[in-house]
Order: C-alpha cells, then structure tokens, then sequence
C-alpha cells in the first residue's frame, strides 16, 4: 500500500483523427471530465486499426502537440506516454520539455522509452538497432537529459517530474531506479509483484528508497475469472500501482472506460 493519491489519466492517441481539432477538443473534455494527467504518444504513424479495420490513416507529431495542450489546459498535468528514446537528441529534447514545461506554467511530465516500433525508425530513417541497444541508448539520453536541464536558461520551473516506460528486470528497471519520478509499466496483477521485487533491488544497488517512484499502470480490463477492470485495478493498487491511465483513440474519443475509472478513483477517495 501507498499514502500516494490515486490519479487517472487518458492517453489521447494521435491517431485516426483527420483533423487537429479532434484532438483539442478531447483534451479540452478530458480537463472537463476530472482527469488528472492527459497523456499523447510517440510515434508517427497508427499503431491500431480504425473502425473499418484500415491500420493506415491520419497521425500527428507528438511534442508539437504538447505544446499546444500547455496553451490550451488550464490544471491537467501533460506528457507523452512515451516519448520514443533515439527520435530526437537527448539534450535537444530536454530544451524542448523545459520549454513545453514554461508554456504550461509547470505541468509537464516528461516520458521516455526505448522505443518499439520499427516503421517510426525505418520511415524517418532513425537506426532501429536491438532491443538491448536501444534500452542501452535509452540509459544514455537519460543521463544526458538530466544533466542538460539544470543548465538551461531559465532553468524549467520545477523538477520536472521523469516518467520511465517499460519493464525489462535486467536494464530498463535499473534506469527506472537512477531517473524515474514515475514508473509506467504493462504488468497485470499476477506479473506485477516479480517486477516490483527486481525494481527494490535495483533501487538498494543504487542506493534509493523505491517508495519514491510512483508506480503507473493501465486502466485494466475484465479478467477471464471474471474480475471487472475496477477489482483489478484494486489489486494493483494493493500492490503500490495509484497511476492507471485509460486510452482513447481517434476519431472519436470515446470516453465511456475513463468515466468508469474515474468514478472508480472517486469512490476510494
């Protein structure tokens, strides 16, 4: 158990959505709604199908859209969930999360990952490389964000909060225990506490209390037993989890399972 707020938060895929104004307007209902973090993502083209089945269709880039979000949000915090790790200089983008941090008067959450997705890297000519060469560039940008922040003038106007995606044992929670502020991981109820033991280890080595990273997760899904998205979602907060984010695709934003986690989160408050 945790003495941390349950948060809920909805990731705006910038998917399907062949107009922008789509987008401004579910972030805009997403403040409405009650949520407390809106979440985009890092990638340049669709991930999942439309409603007709077609995987191809409209995109927007992430890190222009933050920005707009910092303008057009008055309370929310926002971020990427995740920002791809070899798609932009580390020290370029520390500038920009700074910058993005100003214009939303200290709301940034700044995510960042590996990266996954092999047609972002081949189509905009980045090297896709391993997974392990990317989870190892992954622990040098981080090394090269934090340290190219405090230099920065005028410096961001709070540490800005770090979220890390991703929940490799062996590499990816080492960096969770060096840099993360927040920890986002795809773990159900059953695989969560072998992830949690290896991430207090990782925090002992480097000489960390774990207590201090909070602990994301995914609003989850019925389960085959028959437990509904809001008895999981109480086991993984039995377990230390108090971020779970719902998503949401274009072109309709639908926001009928972020209504239910938030009334789930209120009922506990």
């Amino acid at each position: 158990m945790t003495d941390r707020p349950i948060r809920v938060g909805v990731q705006l895929q910038p998917q399907h959505a062949p107009r922008y104004g789509m987008i401004r307007d579910a972030v805009l209902r997403a403040e409405d709604a009650g949520v407390d973090i809106a979440f985009n993502w890092d990638h340049f083209f669709p991930l999942y199908p439309d409603a007709q089945g077609r995987i191809d269709g409209a995109h927007f880039e992430c890190w222009t859209m933050l920005g707009a979000w910092a303008e057009q949000t008055e309370r929310i915090e926002i971020g990427a969930l995740v920002t791809g790790g070899g798609y932009r200089n580390p020290d370029l983008l520390a500038d920009m999360a700074r910058t993005v941090d100003h214009i939303s008067g200290g709301r940034l959450i700044l995510g960042v990952g590996a990266g996954w997705f092999a047609k972002d890297y081949e189509q905009y000519g980045y090297e896709f490389g391993t997974k392990g060469s990317r989870i190892d560039l992954l622990g040098e940008n981080l090394d090269r964000i934090a340290a190219r922040l405090p230099r920065l003038d005028p410096p961001p106007t709070r540490d800005i909060p770090m979220l890390i995606g991703g929940g490799g044992v062996r590499k990816t929670l080492r960096h969770v225990a060096r840099h993360a502020d927040i920890w986002h991981s795809f773990a159900d109820p059953d695989g969560y506490p072998e992830k949690l033991d290896a991430l207090d280890r990782h925090c002992a080595d480097v000489g960390r209390d774990p207590a201090e990273i909070e602990r994301s997760v995914p609003w989850p899904t019925a389960s085959d037993d028959g437990h509904t998205p809001e008895q999981r979602a109480d086991q993984l907060v039995a377990q230390g989890a108090t971020l779970f984010t719902v998503a949401s695709g274009g072109p309709d934003y639908d926001f009928g399972e972020l209504r239910q986690a938030l009334a789930w989160r209120d009922s506990r408050a």
